[in-house]
């Protein structure tokens, strides 16, 4: 008896899901907690190597769509298209093969307090690989001196508690990049940081994509950084994405509660109102 053909793939759903353009396509992503619709139909769509950012108010569903994106949360419906394979309907293993391609940048870094800056950023390599400590420590100072972290003395036995804001950031995005990531996601990277550190941060959030190529997804409040680096922006309005389009498309836009969003925070100005015509 021949063996049985492995099952073959399902087909996307979507059409356009694998238009190489977009590295990740959402379609008609719902999620409720209980009472709450947190999100009511989001359709986004994530460009390819380039830095793509998402806005919004608090309580928006900006962080619940970031966990969607990487398979952390199932949708109660709707799709998520990852180089055009659908994350919904995979299992725990498949998604841990995905999950390969996504490194995350957490608000506060998020480092292990109990260990120095080497154990931080090696982490993901030694639960996932058994690689030789001489490999390990390569792939550390390597990244080490592409972020600018090779020249500090002493750093790589420093602790967190021991490094300004500005080297926990890198450090933590160091530990992102250290599996070889092919999107990266920022969790509100420049949050508690004053405006010099802020403008650091934001080059280094542009020269990381542009040095290791990766699609960068990004949460954001702060309407100068996003208008500063960002390629493709999206607002995340009342459980759906109410506009997205690039710098110069988002800034003319006549939605006013766009416009109410980014003018309050005094950072950027919106286009001209258009006025209605006359009527004849």
């Amino acid at each position: 008896m021949r063996p049985a053909k492995p099952a073959a793939a399902p087909e996307p759903t979507d059409p356009t899901a694998k238009d190489p353009t977009w590295q990740i396509r959402v379609r008609n992503l719902n999620k409720t907690f209980g009472p709450q619709h947190v999100l009511k139909g989001v359709d986004l769509d994530i460009e390819r190597g380039k830095t793509n950012i998402i806005i919004g108010g608090s309580g928006q569903g900006k962080s619940v769509l970031m966990k969607h994106l990487m398979g952390l949360l199932k949708p109660d419906e709707g799709h998520i298209y990852v180089d055009g394979v659908d994350l919904v309907p995979m299992n725990d293993v498949e998604l841990g093969r995905i999950r390969r391609k996504f490194g995350m940048v957490f608000q506060y870094a998020a480092l292990f307090d109990s260990m120095n800056v080497v154990e931080n950023i090696a982490f993901p390599l030694l639960e996932r690989y058994s690689l030789s400590r001489e490999e390990v420590m390569e792939r550390v100072r390597d990244l080490l001196k592409r972020l600018d972290l090779a020249d500090v003395p002493g750093l790589e036995q420093k602790f967190p508690a021991e490094l300004s804001g500005g080297q926990r950031k890198r450090v933590g995005l160091a530990r992102a990049l250290i599996d070889r990531p092919e999107i990266l996601l920022y969790d509100e990277p420049t949050t508690g940081l004053d405006p010099i550190a802020t403008k650091n941060v934001d080059e280094m959030i542009r020269r990381t994509a542009d040095q290791f190529n990766v699609t960068s997804v990004v949460i954001s409040h702060d309407m100068a950084s996003t208008f500063r680096i960002g390629d493709r922006i999206s607002m995340l309005y009342a459980g759906k994405i109410l506009v997205t389009g690039t710098r110069d498309e988002v800034l003319a836009s006549q939605e006013p509660a766009l416009r109410e969003f980014v003018e309050t925070s005094g950072a950027v100005a919106m286009g001209p109102v258009n006025q209605p015509r006359p009527s004849p």
